[in-house]
């Protein structure tokens, strides 16, 4: 299995041997939890800017509090854009028909993720960004495999480049934990989606 991590590094390693100015990237966030260490990781290489494009999480206030969340937690790094887009639920719900009754990390979920991915390498490649990435893959409960294969399927698809990643390495997950229960930031007891929230006593986690 390739080492998404060691990829990620190496490419890190060749932009800052290239000098000049840092890329620009566009980074998908699922919840402000997660993003607290990767914008930490990033930040130092990368010009970022974050999208907060979920269009899974159910109900809405859910989504407008992990949403606010995501804001004040960029409080903390000014120099940080953030791409606001609209809620679009109705694209989750279309891709979802026929999976409702799916496990947790199952069709469903991969269906999820490409939709996150893809509007996310669209919105870059429209918006001229060099690097489209996402927070996902630092949950324990994301498979960072999926995760990198679609992105590079989508590099392909969308023309822009996908930054290999596997953020639960080198203590990625703990370091996020660490750093939110610093910030005081609201911690999520299932991923986003009704079935999620229905399987959350299942292990249903972000």
């Amino acid at each position: 299995m390739e080492n998404y991590d060691l990829i990620m590094q190496e490419e890190i390693k060749n932009i800052g041997a290239n000098g000049g100015e840092r890329p620009s990237l566009l980074l998908h966030s699922c919840c402000a939890v997660c993003s607290s260490y990767v914008i930490a990781c990033l930040r130092p290489h990368f010009e970022l800017t974050v999208l907060y494009y979920n269009p899974n999480i159910e109900p809405m206030v859910e989504y407008e509090k992990r949403k606010n969340e995501q804001l004040r937690l960029l409080k903390e790094y000014p120099q940080v854009k953030i791409m606001d887009i609209d809620y679009e639920n109705e694209s989750f719900r279309k891709i979802a028909e026929g999976l409702e009754n799916e496990p947790e990390g199952g069709a469903r979920c991969s269906k999820c993720i490409e939709l996150r991915l893809s509007r996310t390498a669209e919105l870059a490649r429209d918006s001229n960004f060099e690097y489209f990435c996402s927070t996902l893959s630092v949950s324990p409960h994301k498979n960072a495999v999926l995760i990198n294969s679609l992105g590079k399927k989508l590099q392909d698809e969308k023309k822009v480049k996908w930054l290999c990643s596997d953020f639960k390495k080198r203590d990625g997950f703990l370091k996020s934990n660490i750093e939110s229960k610093r910030l005081g930031l609201y911690r999520q007891d299932y991923c986003g989606c009704i079935f999620s929230k229905q399987k959350s006593g299942e292990g249903g986690k972000a």
